[in-house]
């Protein structure tokens, strides 16, 4: 019988350079997307999952997600004096989503590196890994991303990573997966290939972000093997886990927004006001701006 999937790593340590300068002094998990840090969205598909505890795995000048999601009484009481209830429960529910630790990885050695910096934290336990840089919202009727990849865990008994299917010309951007054999949007994988050169991946199956890993992958993690970047990637242990253990990739459904980079943080605001109570006021803009063209 599998464990229960209880605990879940997000990994936050990185400098956000590609939003910079905003994010010289606010960690790029902490950028709104309309009025939300991306982190919380992250947070809630965990939470939404049944994750019951979660780790952030933070850097220096990362102290602004801790006091995202802790207490703020001051601020609390102010806002039911004045008789902003709607705002007083948004900013609870952040401090309420579920039980959320801290750990700071100490230099910037890759996602392999964060993620081991979690091992104690971890046990023996198998658990999730949910990345910042994507944002997956589940249609209706759908699991969230986190969930999917938990059940076909449970159904298996081995690690499931997270893919979707990429233009061929954008697969050295990701880690991408040769599968061996495919059941509906289950793979049986050959090999995991951490960003290829263009033109030699061996499908445009790519590692969306989202994983749920064994513990036995803290073995390999501690080998602190150094590959594409001159970090230590977390794709290239997930390969080595492969060579004593199955490890499965799942298509997961839900659509997938890129907030890591500026267009994709970009067309997710968007796309995010568009479904809010003033997208009709922004759909009408748009529609001006375009004419002005």
């Amino acid at each position: 019988m599998t464990q229960k999937v209880r605990k879940a790593i997000i990994p936050a340590a990185g400098y956000g350079t590609r939003f910079l300068p905003a994010t010289k002094a606010m960690p790029k998990e902490m950028l709104p997307i309309i009025d939300k840090p991306t982190i919380q969205y992250i947070v809630e598909e965990a939470v939404a999952a049944g994750i019951e505890d979660i780790i952030i795995i933070t850097g220096k000048s990362k102290r602004a997600i801790e006091d995202h999601f802790d207490k703020n009484t001051e601020l609390e009481l102010d806002l039911m004096n004045k008789g902003k209830i709607a705002m007083l429960e948004s900013v609870q529910k952040a401090s309420n989503l579920a039980n959320i630790y801290f750990i700071r990885q100490k230099e910037m050695k890759g996602l392999g590196d964060a993620i081991y910096t979690a091992r104690t934290f971890i046990g023996n336990e198998p658990f999730a890994v949910l990345l910042g840089d994507d944002i997956v919202v589940a249609e209706e009727g759908d699991e969230p991303a986190i969930k999917q990849l938990m059940d076909e865990y449970h159904l298996t008994g081995s690690s499931v990573i997270g893919v979707q299917t990429v233009p061929h010309d954008q697969t050295h951007r990701y880690g991408i997966i040769d599968p061996l054999e495919q059941e509906g949007r289950l793979y049986k994988v050959k090999t995991f290939v951490e960003k290829p050169k263009q033109g030699t991946a061996p499908s445009n199956q790519a590692i969306m972000g989202r994983y749920v890993l064994t513990p036995k992958i803290f073995d390999f993690l501690a080998k602190k093997q150094v590959g594409a970047g001159g970090e230590i990637q977390l794709t290239d242990a997930i390969q080595m886990l492969n060579q004593v253990e199955p490890v499965y990739a799942y298509d997961f459904k839900g659509i997938r927004y890129d907030v890591g980079e500026k267009i994709g943080f970009i067309k997710t605001t968007i796309d995010f006001a568009l479904h809010r109570e003033f997208g009709d006021e922004i759909r009408q803009y748009m529609r001006e701006k375009l004419e002005e063209e």
